[in-house]
């Protein structure tokens, strides 16, 4: 039997860890999760937990790292359509809509801020930023919507939507509230359409 790669055993042990945490972060809360309980459930060691990722907080960035890059495939996916108009505001409903999932609630929304502090938020705004202003100079340039500052735009819109899922999670009914801000989604949003578009 074939030796397997240090470096694929290293990948399974971090993704065991990744996953028992998401687990543990999403029903508990980053707080109240016990580092043993959580190691346990991944089978492995505390010492593995501090060799792969420093302690408790470098673990939630590696989970928070890992929920930004599932969301962002799923965003990508609803915005490929020819149709750019129609996938930039499906992007923005499903960003909305995640809002009521609960693990995204409770790692993304609300622990990930609190424990993680500036940085990680700087960093996760900066890849929102440049995402968003590429969609909206493409849509620019198309004559899609009208001429404007795509970066300024971005950082408006942005806030509007980061802002309207902290609401919407923060709910102890979530759905009223995200029913609410996709209704009033497409008003906020209209203003954006060159004249003429439909």
């Amino acid at each position: 039997m074939a030796r397997r790669a240090r470096s694929e055993m290293i990948e399974e042990t971090r993704g065991k860890l990744v996953t028992a945490a998401r687990d543990a972060f999403g029903r508990l809360g980053y707080a109240d999760t016990s580092m043993d309980d959580l190691t346990a459930a991944a089978d492995l060691t505390r010492g593995a937990l501090y060799h792969h990722f420093g302690d408790k907080k470098g673990l939630l960035r590696a989970v928070v790292t890992a929920m930004d890059a599932e969301m962002d495939e799923r965003l990508n996916a609803v915005s490929a359509t020819p149709d750019l108009w129609a996938g930039f505001v499906g992007r923005c409903r499903l960003y909305l809509e995640t809002a009521l999932e609960p693990d995204i609630q409770r790692i993304v929304l609300k622990d990930a801020p609190t424990f993680l502090g500036p940085d990680y938020l700087q960093a996760s705004r900066r890849a929102c930023h440049t995402s968003l202003t590429e969609r909206l100079s493409t849509m620019m340039a198309t004559g899609v919507i009208r001429r404007g500052d795509a970066e300024t735009l971005a950082h408006m819109i942005n806030g509007a939507l980061v802002d309207a899922a902290l609401w919407i999670a923060g709910a102890a009914d979530p759905a009223p509230r995200l029913a609410s801000a996709i209704a009033n989604l497409d008003l906020l949003l209209s203003g954006l359409k060159a004249p003429g578009r439909s």
